[in-house]
């Protein structure tokens, strides 16, 4: 079965002359070297084919693989991790994880939490400022918190996102919106636990992976899962396996949220609980990274017995169900994608 690895590298835009923050979204080479690893062994050919435009390009050309499996970001606008599935669609080309649907949805954090609160999942309460900070003048729940609407990695999220008057509020919000030049979201803070939940396969075939607590050192900036944070993750973050009743809750509203979002194959939903242990839906990340170590959703799948070569293997099987494939690449019968069913 050949692949196509598709994928933004911190090294390639970093050549370009980005910022250290505008790379934080894109991938390590060690990570599309563990990528690569675990899916040969899985008896996969994989061509390592890089930026969404090194795909464009061959598929224009004619070229077709068995499946590309991309973890590109993209660079630019709101959609921007839609931009490799619909460059697939397309081409008619087979594809893992969500759709360009799915992938815009969930990248703008505000359109997600209202679809997921149409489903009766709980998410705080929200405010959106398209262009000025002044729109925020009606928002009267204090603390709160103020970040980008369209960013990953915990970009602009930081000790200044808790916010406790209309004051700072304002102030955030203005900085917030000169800095990512992009629409700012206000939500209720919470101060409870924090849960991210893995989830993988489609429809009522999903599963719950595990369920992870996010607990913060004493030299982490305080109250936000941010960028440094994440960036320093081994000495600054503990990854706490989650199995109590609070964290199943998550767990259950994680699925829920999935459904509700119509993701795909694999994907990691972010909680955090208000005051009485109640959590809430925070966003959803159908583009998960996919460090063995270093990110979060193959921490929480190794928490749980199930390990890196396995957790990209479900994501695969996942991925070739959609197409009535197993992974020798032959078709499934009638018969046999209704036992998958049944």
């Amino acid at each position: 079965m050949r692949v196509a690895l598709v994928y933004d590298l911190r090294d390639d835009y970093r050549a370009l002359g980005f910022s250290e923050e505008e790379v934080a979204e894109f991938d390590n080479v060690d990570t599309i070297d563990q990528l690569d690893g675990a899916l040969r062994a899985l008896g996969c050919e994989v061509d390592r084919v890089g930026r969404g435009q090194v795909l464009a390009a061959r598929l224009a050309a004619g070229m077709r693989f068995d499946l590309v499996f991309s973890i590109a970001e993209g660079v630019k606008g709101r959609s921007r991790e839609a931009q490799v599935p619909a460059l697939c669609e397309l081409f008619d080309q087979p594809y893992l994880l969500s759709d360009p649907l799915t992938s815009a949805v969930c990248h703008d954090k505000a359109v997600a939490k209202r679809l997921v609160r149409a489903a009766g999942v709980p998410t705080p309460a929200f405010m959106v400022a398209a262009s000025d900070a002044s729109e925020l003048r009606g928002w009267s729940e204090f603390p709160a918190f103020v970040k980008p609407i369209a960013e990953g990695t915990g970009k602009g999220c930081e000790s200044a996102s808790v916010v406790h008057t209309p004051e700072e509020l304002a102030s955030a919000g203005t900085k917030l919106l000169q800095r990512y030049r992009q629409p700012v979201l206000v939500e209720t803070y919470l101060p409870g636990r924090e849960f991210t939940v893995g989830i993988v396969g489609n429809g009522r075939d999903a599963t719950v992976l595990g369920v992870c607590e996010i607990l913060l050192k004493e030299d982490a900036e305080a109250n936000v899962y941010s960028l440094r944070n994440k960036e320093l993750c081994e000495e600054l973050v503990i990854y706490a396996r989650a199995d109590d009743g609070e964290a199943w809750a998550a767990a259950r509203q994680a699925l829920a949220a999935y459904q509700a979002l119509e993701c795909r194959d694999a994907a990691r939903i972010d909680f955090r609980s208000n005051a009485f242990g109640e959590p809430y839906f925070l966003e959803a990340n159908p583009l998960a990274g996919l460090h063995p170590h270093h990110s979060d959703l193959p921490i929480l799948a190794a928490q749980n017995g199930v390990t890196y070569v396995e957790l990209i293997g479900m994501i695969l099987d996942a991925g070739l169900a959609r197409y009535g494939l197993a992974r020798d690449g032959l078709k499934r019968t009638g018969k046999e994608q209704e036992r998958r069913r049944a």
